[in-house]
């Protein structure tokens, strides 16, 4: 009774100027298309075709909820007052040669000082985090020297999958898949199981570039190509269940599957084999700093961390960085990564030419961007960029200056930016039009939830849709009401991506992430 009285509260306690005494749960849903209703369960409205607000709690460290490992230290590295770089990667190889256990090797501490590093440093094996002594004052600072460099990298395989054969390939039979979808059918479910390893693919054809307006992009005269005909879409996911020839996915699909673009080509499911990719690395309480940048961003630059290869179960926290760009990259093969605390300081600029850049960006999926911040000039907070950028979140960030969290090209899907604040700048879910290399509509299905922000710009894709929900800002010029729901008045719940943890995984999912 306790329970079901507390969430019957905490739906009624939408601000009042955002509903009338007279509100019903359908308005509630009209207005914000996820709540909470009286039992305390998460509500969801759904467009005619089925298209919802996907569940993001799928975004961070094994999928969310699970906390970060702390791992014992195995070898400790003093700073010398020389070139450090060898010491470090030293250091990480003899970790990595201890055996795994239970997935993990064990740490390699940076004593509190100064380490300068005119190479990169790599960790490429399971289970080996570097850390440093804290990120404040008094503990551990690498000192970037030498040519530009990546700082640091965890940097997993390249995997290779077999080729599509009858034997492992089926149809997909739905003549729609909506968007947060957690189910498909195939033509025959035999030889599939439940826990398989899948890859869901399917062409981003002409009829569909044409549908979404990108096949006349000119700049300067000249053609401009947001994606190519006939370019895959490649999405893997396991099979939790099976009933009949219905697969029932661990993760939802992030955006529809529309039979009708097909061209008689139909989206399929490929049965994968289990491959191995890197997990559990980190690195984590240290300082980067790098000497200024200099030119534009095409010149070389100092970066802070990279996520390469096909990794999954990786973190980077507790780290400042101070004057490198594009501090923290995560790249198309990387999944299920947590960023928590992460914080950017920028005092030079970039000279205006090919591009702004970006501290944080994300091309890889199910990656949880959390109370991490920004200080000072910069052009993108956070920055989608590509289409393997799917189902990722922004939580509870505050990001100082003019810049923006801004997915910036070639239709990534899946985004919430969650509780986030950027007192100067701007949340944009936009066609970018012929913008760098024809970037075009960046995003489909983003969600800016209960932020707060200077400028509100949020387009509506073709057969998609990007909403602003309890989000106060200006709002751009270009905004339908359909976009920009409750302006200016936050709802409940109050973070969507805590919401739907909680309802996953249970109250102790939330305490793991330190909520």
């Amino acid at each position: 009774m306790h329970c079901r009285l507390t969430c019957l509260i905490a739906w009624l306690l939408v601000p009042i100027a955002a509903h009338p005494a007279a509100d019903t749960a359908t308005a509630v849903l009209d207005r914000q298309w996820v709540a909470l209703n009286p039992a305390g369960t998460l509500e969801y409205k759904t467009t005619p075709k089925g298209d919802r607000i996907m569940d993001f709690s799928h975004a961070g460290y094994m999928g969310g909820g699970v906390a970060l490992p702390v791992l014992p230290v195995r070898k400790e590295v003093a700073p010398s007052g020389g070139d450090d770089s060898a010491a470090i990667q030293a250091a990480i190889s003899e970790v990595a040669a201890l055996p795994l256990v239970q997935g993990f090797r064990g740490a390699v501490l940076l004593k509190p000082g100064t380490f300068h590093c005119s190479k990169p440093i790599t960790l490429a094996q399971d289970g080996i985090v570097l850390r440093g002594s804290g990120s404040g004052k008094d503990g551990t600072l690498i000192e970037l020297s030498g040519e530009p460099h990546t700082a640091l990298t965890i940097e997993g395989p390249d995997l290779s999958y077999p080729k599509e054969t009858p034997g492992n390939t089926v149809a997909i039979t739905d003549a729609y898949v909506p968007a947060g979808a957690l189910s498909i059918s195939v033509k025959d479910a035999k030889g599939l199981a439940a826990g398989d390893a899948i890859r869901i693919r399917w062409a981003r054809t002409a009829k569909w570039i044409h549908f979404m307006g990108m096949d006349t992009l000119v700049r300067g005269g000249k053609p401009q190509t947001w994606m190519k005909d006939e370019s895959a879409l490649t999405i893997h996911r396991r099979i939790r269940s099976i009933d009949g020839n219905r697969l029932t996915l661990d993760v939802p699909l992030t955006d529809t599957i529309d039979a009708q673009f097909l061209d008689q080509q139909p989206a399929v499911v490929i049965k994968t084999p289990l491959a191995k990719r890197l997990s559990q690395c980190g690195i984590e309480a240290l300082q980067i700093v790098s000497p200024p940048h200099k030119g534009t961003l095409t010149a070389g630059k100092y970066i802070a961390v990279a996520l390469k290869g096909d990794g999954e179960d990786c973190w980077v926290r507790d780290i400042v960085m101070r004057e490198t760009l594009n501090n923290i990259q995560v790249w198309g093969g990387c999944r299920r990564i947590t960023i928590t605390g992460a914080h950017s300081y920028h005092n030079s600029t970039v000279e205006k030419g090919a591009g702004y850049p970006a501290d944080i960006s994300l091309r890889g999926s199910q990656i949880l961007v959390d109370r991490c911040t920004s200080h000072g000039l910069g052009g993108f907070y956070v920055a989608t960029l590509n289409s393997a950028a799917m189902l990722n979140v922004v939580l509870n960030c505050t990001f100082e200056g003019t810049g923006s969290i801004q997915p910036h090209m070639h239709w990534s899907t899946g985004l919430l930016i969650d509780s986030c604040t950027i007192p100067d700048g701007r949340i944009d879910l936009i066609n970018r039009h012929t913008s760098g290399s024809g970037h075009g509509w960046a995003i489909g299905w983003g969600i800016a939830w209960n932020c707060t922000v200077k400028h509100l710009q949020i387009q509506m894709p073709p057969g998609a849709q990007n909403l602003a929900i309890g989000c106060t800002g200006e709002p751009h010029k270009t905004f339908t009401q359909e976009s920009l729901l409750s302006l200016n008045h936050p709802v409940t719940p109050a973070s969507l991506y805590l919401a739907q943890l909680r309802e996953r995984l249970g109250e102790a999912a939330l305490k793991n992430i330190g909520y």
